[in-house]
This record gives structure tokens, sequence and C-alpha cells, in this order.
């Protein structure tokens, strides 16, 4: 990994539930018709727990529907219920924590392979950055169960996530999530030439990986060498993918920001949480 050259790339841009009552007479009455949900899938829609999570919620008594408390597993609603969860529960999620890594070339976002290191061995108290304004200490628990959100490949670089909290997880890497994830990316012509106008409208809608249609990008070039890309979905190394299509080879990829968590000023190795606000602007962003 040392000695291995890093892209420099110019800043980014801006892109545009009453009384308690084990009642089951008094439980709110689940729907019969056409449309009802299950109550753990409501909730991970509404960004209130990841589907897993939620089911502990509700063993634990901590889901009110209606005003009522639903601690049956497996039951379902219609859309147009409300759902709380408790204050305890509340407290518990918002001191989950969450890690904005600036991952560097040569560590690989997940397991080890291949003799390169995880990217998570990089989140040491000592690269603790000075930029982390969100005022929690540092905890042992705080390093504990962290799970990679949203994959950078080696020869990546820029903005890792990392988090213990199953709202952002889902919300980023979830089978429906239509989030956008913004790259700066330098790139050489294997012709030599500039990519036409032509050629920029097919990176943006046209083209396709894996025998499937890619969802609309938005592409444009904001210096002589570099492209700025905005995805909504995550292919395998997609981005070099597509650049290949077009007769572009990607010299460096740089992700700055994932919906409303940017990388900023963050030094390349160093980490720092996420604060409470950010967290809260993310989730109010995605619902």
């Amino acid at each position: 990994m040392k000695g291995q050259a890093t892209c420099s790339f110019r800043p980014s841009q801006n892109l545009n539930l009453k009384n308690n009552s084990n009642d089951k007479s008094k439980r709110p009455e689940a729907i019969d018709q056409d449309g009802p949900v299950r109550l753990s899938k409501l909730m991970s829609e509404r960004g209130l727990s990841s589907r897993r999570e939620a089911d502990e919620l509700i063993e634990r008594g901590h889901v009110r529907v209606n005003g009522v408390v639903v601690k049956e597993l497996g039951v379902k609603f219609d859309r147009s219920v409300e759902i709380e969860i408790s204050g305890v529960a509340r407290e518990k999620q918002e001191n989950l924590a969450t890690i904005i890594l600036n991952k560097p070339i040569g560590y690989v976002s997940n397991l080890p392979e291949d003799g390169y290191e995880p990217a998570i061995r990089l989140i040491q108290p000592e690269t603790h950055s000075e930029l982390d304004q969100s005022g929690r200490k540092l905890k042992r628990t705080d390093f504990t169960n962290l799970a990679v959100v949203g994959r950078l490949d080696i020869d990546s670089q820029g903005l890792l996530l990392f988090t213990q909290d199953g709202r952002l997880a889902k919300h980023i890497i979830g089978e429906d999530s239509n989030i956008e994830k913004e790259y700066l990316v330098r790139v050489t012509s294997e012709t030599g030439e500039k990519l036409g106008k032509e050629g920029l409208e097919k990176l943006r809608y046209g083209l396709s990986l894996d025998g499937q249609k890619l969802k609309r990008a938005h592409v444009e070039w904001i210096n002589q060498d570099q492209l700025r890309f905005v995805l909504t979905e995550g292919k395998k190394r997609q981005i070099r993918r597509m650049c290949e299509l077009v007769g572009l080879k990607v010299v460096g990829l740089k992700r700055v920001r994932i919906a409303s968590l940017r990388l900023g000023k963050l030094a390349e190795g160093r980490w720092r949480f996420l604060s409470r606000e950010e967290i809260k602007e993310f989730l109010g962003l995605i619902n």
C-alpha cells in the first residue's frame, strides 16, 4: 500500500401512537382487505428502524400503533396507521455510532483479501480527526458491530461509512435505495480525444451492465480530465465499467458525498463520528 499514488481532486460542487394496554380487544385491528403491510416493513419504510431491529423493538414492547402497544410479530396494518417507538428506544438509536472514513487507495472496504488490509483497521484513536464536532467521547462500544455501508474498491478512495445503525444501512444499500452518491472521476481517453456530447449522453442514460439498463445518472465535465458522477445505484465497479463503454479509462476515483453526508475536508486515512444533527438530516432527507 505504501508508495501508491493517489489522485488530487478538485473540490466537489453542490448538486442539486395513548395508554399502554395488553388487552387484545383494544389492539389496533389488523386490516383484512388488500394492502395490509407487516408492521416491521412499515417501520423500515418510514426510517424508524431496519426490519430486523423493528422485530426486536416490537417484541420488547417499544412500538405503539395508533397509541396502543403491539408486541405480536408478523401482524399487518394499513399504511395509514400512526407508528411511534418509545423514548427509551429512540435514545438507544441516537447513541449508535456512525463513522465517516476517508479511505485511501490500497485498502479494501470489507474483509481482508489478497494481502490488502480492510479499511476498518484505520479507525483507531490516533487517526480520529480534529474535525469531529459530534461531541461524542471515544468509547470501546463505539467500535463494535460496525458494518461497512457501500463499498469502495481497492483502487478507489474517499467517503466510506461504517455504522451500528440499521436505519442508515438500509436506506443506503437496500434494494429500493435511490439516494445520491457523488464521485469525482479522473479519466484519460483511449483515442486521445475528449469525450464528445454523444458519449456524455450515453454516460447519463443509455448504457447497460450485466444485462440491465442503468438508471439515469448526472454526469458532467468539471475540468479537462475530470468528470463528476452522481448515481442512485451501485453496481460492482460501475463507474469504471461505464467509462470503458465510451472509450475512457478511469485513473482516479473518489467518492465525496452520500445524500447529505459529505467528505468535506476530512484528511485521507482519518475518520470522524457523524453528529446527531447530521443523522437526523440524512434520515429526514430520505423520508
